[in-house]
């Protein structure tokens, strides 16, 4: 009985060692005082074994200086071709981007999807194979970690829960284009940047796994998305060829979806990460920005002239 007590004592270490989130190059950095930034914990409800059951998401805030409120972007992260990779995302700190969003006059969130970086646990946004993924259950899974996110912020002083922007990057894109569809409180608009999943820029560069599908489940989001969406993609994207991302832009508006698509220039070897690229801020954020003040709600982005003025 002893030694059974012990190989499970070893095995349940084990496991919680294996779940431990690491943090990537980046979370060594010192916090960014500039920024406000500040680690919280955003509570969620999951289904497991035995029912519902509470959890909470990693995140960071990010605030200008003030006390507010200030407009607000919930910041969502990719998906790494490599599963391994996931935990690598740690609190994706893209600081150079978040502080162009901050200087602009948003308070910015950065949740942390369940099964990556900081937060870790089981892996909600699985899709299935390649050959038949689910995309619809995926996207459903990640727009439940980004809806808490936004009930979360709306307990926040400084933030003014009226006037939200969901804006993703690749996976983060996609799952900022399915948390619309469930019309979270105060949500204006969404800027998606190279969103979609099933991405194989490895061996299909271009051509991601079962691209109708995906067409499907954006029509299946977009039936019900009230709030204008910003599409933006480049053209030279490894993951998803401009071929596929206008069959789901086609997909978006036949089903109702109020949008604009961009293509960018090729951008490096691969364009799909171009958010992230601190190079390439002048590129995607003049249209950013005109799509921000055609905005019902607008919001009134700062400019280096009112710094100045502040100073």
């Amino acid at each position: 009985m002893q030694t059974w007590l012990r190989m499970l004592c070893k095995l349940v270490s084990v496991t919680v060692i294996l779940h431990l989130p690491v943090a990537g190059a980046a979370e060594s950095d010192p916090v960014a005082t500039d920024l406000n930034e500040t680690v919280v914990a955003v509570p969620m409800s999951e289904k497991g074994f035995f029912g519902m059951r509470q959890r909470e998401l990693v995140a960071t805030t990010y605030m200008p200086d003030g006390p507010g409120p200030f407009p607000l972007i919930v910041l969502s992260h990719g998906n790494p071709p490599n599963a391994h990779d996931r935990i690598k995302i740690g609190r994706y700190r893209k600081l150079t981007q978040i502080r162009e969003f901050v200087r602009m006059g948003f308070a910015v969130i950065v949740p942390i999807r369940r099964g990556y970086g900081a937060t870790g646990g089981t892996f909600a946004e699985d899709t299935g194979s390649c050959r038949a993924p689910d995309f619809e259950t995926a996207g459903a899974e990640a727009a439940k970690d980004l809806i808490a996110t936004v009930n979360f912020a709306d307990t926040l002083p400084q933030v003014d829960p009226e006037r939200v922007i969901l804006v993703g990057q690749s996976a983060g894109g996609f799952a900022s284009l399915a948390a619309a569809s469930y019309a979270p409180k105060g949500l204006i608009g969404v800027a998606n940047f190279s969103g979609g999943r099933g991405g194989r820029p490895a061996t299909h560069p271009g051509q991601p796994c079962a691209p109708e599908r995906m067409a499907d489940a954006i029509g299946h989001f977009a039936a019900t998305t009230r709030v204008p969406v910003l599409w933006h993609y480049v053209q030279n994207d490894m993951y998803f060829s401009p071929d596929v991302v206008q069959m789901w832009f086609n997909a978006f508006q036949a089903a109702g979806g109020n949008g604009q698509l961009v293509f960018e220039q090729p951008f490096g070897r691969d364009g799909h990460g171009m958010f992230a690229v601190d190079d390439a801020i002048s590129i995607w954020e003049p249209g950013f920005k005109k799509f921000v003040s055609s905005l019902q709600s607008p919001v009134r982005v700062r400019t280096a002239a009112d710094a100045a003025v502040r100073k």
